[in-house]
């Protein structure tokens, strides 16, 4: 596995770094190890503070690091800087909450004369995260902020096409006065992910990636009997009901689908839209997508991002194909997109029949699938006819109603009036194969520590 920097946008490469040794991944559960050993009995407040700190260098030097997101995977930079403020963000949420959320909690019980019962939450050790590109600060935040904030530790292995970003990630830890060892960046290849969770000294993994990743390391965890969370691929549903408004809704749609190039698990991928509307929708959409500006990512007038390396954008367009072959209908939106760049022309796909596999799949780019619904029933019957499970959205005049048709939606979250969104102060997670486990708030912070009772009982109760 080879970690490279290269700029998804001049296909420059910028800088490599060599595969960690099996000596090093060694020493970095050693001092993983080490450091838990006293991050464990920190105060809530002491660590507070370096949480605290570590948001605050994010905005003092935001561009900076925005700067470096755009750079290694090609996002638009004024979505570079909103990612940067998102990070930022949760590590407040922690500073600020986290001692509450993990405060221990007195438990009913039937004879309170017979004595008293806690539960108390504590760390469990050190843990390693794997993550992904996309969001390459932001996927360390979620996971590395309530970790952190409950005690225990924590080794990264971030994906091999940004590895600047995860080097940045353990500088701004140092520079926030975490102690030596208590998070640790790792170059490391996929053969050493099963000896770090062979370890004993390691006691759980949270990976955000693909199905086939998740799979793979979840068995692992599994044999190692290691607690896992698996955060994975997501297909969201973008219901469109009757009365929606459709000028608000189509540009909350083009968003919703193309930020982050369309690189997101929780992009708006399957836009469903009941019948008497969709023609409508239709066109309104079309015209959205066609006013976006591919081009350089620093350039603030560019709208649309280069996809993150050439290899991902020819996948893109692989699928599209195979998605045609299929039966179902291409077309593409806008003008033509540049040929410098890892680009892929926004497309539509349309007239899928129930036996196209495509309409399964998940497009990790500017390419939108729409789907004629007869009612809302129907609507709410093709959002649940697919294997993810993470998020999803449901327009309409009418929120309550709304509310209504979002708990037949059978994900981990459900948005409406707005595509699904991430926030500091919001849980995220989904279900199937979307994956499983929480991340964030107080879910998040509680998947990774040991429930404990503390039962104190009258030595003269009855057994």
């Amino acid at each position: 596995m080879a970690y490279a920097s290269i700029n998804p946008y001049t296909g420059e490469t910028l800088k490599t770094f060599p595969d960690a040794a099996d000596a090093e991944v060694e020493r970095a559960i050693e001092s993983a190890h080490a450091a838990f050993l006293s991050w464990k009995d920190v105060p809530f407040a002491s660590r507070a503070k370096i949480i605290q700190s570590a948001a605050n260098i994010l905005r003092k030097e935001s561009d900076a690091y925005a700067r470096l997101l755009t750079l290694e995977m090609g996002k638009l930079f004024s979505e570079a800087k909103a990612e940067v403020e998102l990070s930022a963000a949760i590590f407040e949420y922690y500073a600020v909450h986290a001692e509450k959320l993990l405060a221990p909690e007195k438990l009913p019980v039937a004879d309170p004369a017979e004595g008293e019962a806690i539960l108390v939450h504590d760390p469990l050790g050190v843990l390693l995260a794997i993550e992904p590109w996309n969001f390459p600060y932001y996927q360390i935040a979620r996971i590395l902020a309530p970790q952190l904030s409950a005690g225990n530790t924590m080794l990264l292995k971030h994906a091999s096409n940004v590895p600047q970003s995860a080097a940045a990630f353990e500088s701004l830890m140092r520079n926030a006065g975490l102690p030596e060892g208590a998070f640790k960046n790792l170059y490391a290849t996929r053969s050493q992910i099963e000896l770090i969770l062979n370890d004993p000294r390691v006691h759980g993994v949270a990976l955000t990636g693909s199905e086939g990743a998740g799979a793979v390391v979840a068995a692992q965890a599994g044999k190692a009997l290691k607690k896992s969370t698996m955060e994975l691929g997501g297909a969201d549903a973008f219901v469109v009901l009757a009365d929606a408004d459709l000028e608000k809704t189509t540009k909350w749609a083009v968003f919703g689908r193309h930020w982050n190039g369309g690189q997101v698990c929780v992009s708006s991928k399957r836009m469903i839209i009941v019948d008497e509307v969709y023609d409508n929708f239709l066109d309104r959409y079309k015209a959205g997508v066609a006013g976006l500006r591919a081009g350089d990512p620093f350039d603030e007038r560019t709208t649309l991002a280069p996809l993150s390396s050439q290899g991902a954008a020819d996948e893109v367009k692989d699928k599209i194909r195979e998605a045609v072959g299929h039966g179902a209908t291409a077309t593409e939106v806008g003008p033509s997109v540049p040929n410098q760049g890892a680009f892929v022309q926004p497309t539509i796909l349309t007239d899928f029949t129930e036996d196209n596999p495509a309409r399964y799949w998940e497009f990790f780019g500017p390419v939108s699938m729409l789907f004629r619904a007869k009612d809302e029933d129907d609507a709410v019957r093709i959002a649940n006819d697919s294997p993810y499970g993470l998020g999803g959205s449901v327009f309409t005049s009418d929120p309550k109603h709304g509310a209504e048709v979002a708990r037949k939606i059978s994900t981990g979250m459900v948005f409406v009036n707005h595509p699904t969104m991430v926030k500091a102060d919001l849980p995220f997670g989904g279900v199937r194969r979307s994956g499983y486990g929480r991340e964030l708030i107080g879910l998040g912070i509680k998947e990774f520590v040991n429930h404990k009772l503390i039962d104190v009982v009258d030595i003269d109760a009855p057994f």
